[in-house]
């Protein structure tokens, strides 16, 4: 699902044409000349970056002049939004999409892309920085489900709910402070808006939501995972498409 870049220069310009890195590795110790320019570009561009072994680093660059930096570029062929709402038109349905704001885990946003498959979504649309990459373990847990949704990465999740509302969609952000899922109608062009594991939805994507949603709990936990949580409302916004 990744590939790798090697290299102080390699690195540094991929980071300046704006590609798609998930992660940087550079060697542990103090920086120094370019290596100091490279890591504060990709600390303002929101790339995430750690220190590790220089052994580590020959194994992963196969023994070729690292400089003390790989990069994990993704391989992911990423849609758009007009491509996802393309593929409602052909199927003859409503669009359905569901959004993830900022899911960290891994392991979370493959079990969202695994359901949003099952459930029919014909797309998943995801930030470009704070968010888990579409990488192995994503690919793993969505049991093979990243080959066949469309996946959409966008710089502006804000912005993206704005061009699906242009489009005619209905947005509901899930949220434990909504009112009941039952309530809430999802049975035309939607968007479901699933937030992340500690914080939820942020404000301003909350604000631009049309509803919000909350999974009635009758337990003495008050709250549920945020795949969970996604799993429950895509499958009632389906519930209600069928009946």
């Amino acid at each position: 699902m990744s590939d790798k870049i090697i290299g102080r220069n390699p690195v540094l310009e991929a980071i300046r044409s704006g590609r798609d890195i998930d992660k940087i590795l550079v060697k542990k110790g103090k920086s120094e000349g370019s290596l100091t320019a490279l890591i504060k570009a990709a600390r303002q561009a929101k790339i995430p970056v750690s220190e590790v072994d220089k052994i580590k680093l020959d194994e992963l660059s196969g023994h070729e002049n690292h400089q003390g930096v790989v990069a994990y570029v993704s391989q992911t062929e990423y849609k758009t939004i007009d491509d996802i709402l393309s593929y409602a038109e052909s199927r003859g349905e409503k669009p359905f999409v569901v959004i993830c704001d900022k899911i960290s885990d891994p392991h979370n946003l493959g079990a969202v892309i695994r359901t949003a498959n099952c459930a029919g979504a014909h797309g998943v649309i995801i930030p470009k920085r704070n968010s888990a990459p579409v990488n192995e373990i994503v690919a793993k847990t969505s049991a093979g489900a990243v080959e066949y949704v469309n996946i959409c990465k966008v710089t502006n999740i804000a912005s993206a709910i704005d061009t699906l509302k242009e489009k005619g969609l209905w947005i509901t952000g899930a949220d434990m402070d909504g009112e009941s899922m039952y309530s809430v109608d999802l049975r035309g062009s939607i968007g479901i808006v699933i937030g992340s594991e500690g914080d939820g939805i942020s404000r301003l994507v909350r604000e631009k939501c049309d509803f919000l949603a909350s999974v009635p709990m009758y337990g003495r936990v008050s709250s549920l995972n945020a795949s969970v949580a996604a799993g429950i409302l895509m499958y009632e916004a389906v519930r209600q498409r069928l009946s």
